[in-house]
């Protein structure tokens, strides 16, 4: 693991509101960066041929591959999305080390994971519904990526619940975060001053040195006189 620049001074008391804009940043920074990870997973992930029917599209073949190859795409990339943003928020974010830092990264890949879904499964949409409502009956075409391991469910109709793959750059972000964690040093999480070994040295100079032991008498050297 690579060592940090340098120490931190004291850390001061944490204000709430300061805490929370901090996390608030990060979750929005990195929902950001969910849109160009969506374009590149579109940009990765096959199409699906498809079939034009007077029913509607149907695959052109019984058993198409291009959807699990999407959802493999998607998993992959989103797995390195969560571990690189617990590596970044690891080394920029020094001084939020701890729970502050974790639930930021969670949180972030979290909220990254749809924006890159619907942002990829988007490109190319138009066209493929601009063909599915003016191509004749057995016209070929592709249908854009999509996913079928993952979604997003409404709880009460308000809050939405990630599932599935979309919940892998979550996962890769709180195992690495955690991992990182484990691995520090120092028990604050954040680098702290190593001890001046010339501090160390004047101490052990100013110690007054043990007694030496008396050298033993030289052969034929006369003994004291006894009482």
């Amino acid at each position: 693991m690579a060592a940090d620049s340098g120490p931190l001074p004291a850390d001061r008391p944490r204000r709430p509101a300061r805490t929370g804009a901090t996390v608030a940043g990060v979750v929005l920074a990195l929902a950001v960066l969910g849109a160009p990870l969506g374009l590149l997973w579109a940009a990765l992930a096959p199409d699906t041929p498809v079939l034009k029917t007077a029913e509607g599209a149907i695959y052109a073949e019984p058993q198409p591959e291009q959807p699990i190859a999407a959802d493999g795409w998607f998993s992959l990339l989103g797995l390195a999305f969560g571990v690189l943003a617990a590596l970044v928020l690891w080394f920029v974010l020094r001084r939020r080390r701890g729970p502050v830092g974790l639930l930021a990264a969670v949180l972030g890949a979290l909220a990254a994971a749809p924006v890159a879904w619907q942002v990829g499964r988007r490109v190319g949409l138009a066209t493929f519904d601009r063909l599915l409502d003016s191509a004749p009956a057995g016209q070929a075409f592709t249908k854009p990526a999509d996913l079928r391991a993952g979604g997003v469910d409404w709880l009460l109709g308000v809050l939405p619940v990630p599932h599935g793959n979309l919940l892998l750059p979550a996962f890769g972000a709180a195992v690495t975060y955690t991992l990182l964690a484990g691995w520090s040093r120092w028990p604050s999480l954040r680098p702290e001053p190593e001890p001046d070994p010339t501090a160390l040295s004047w101490v052990s100079a100013g110690r007054p040195a043990p007694p030496a032991a008396p050298e033993p008498p030289a052969p034929g050297a006369a003994e004291p006189p006894r009482g």
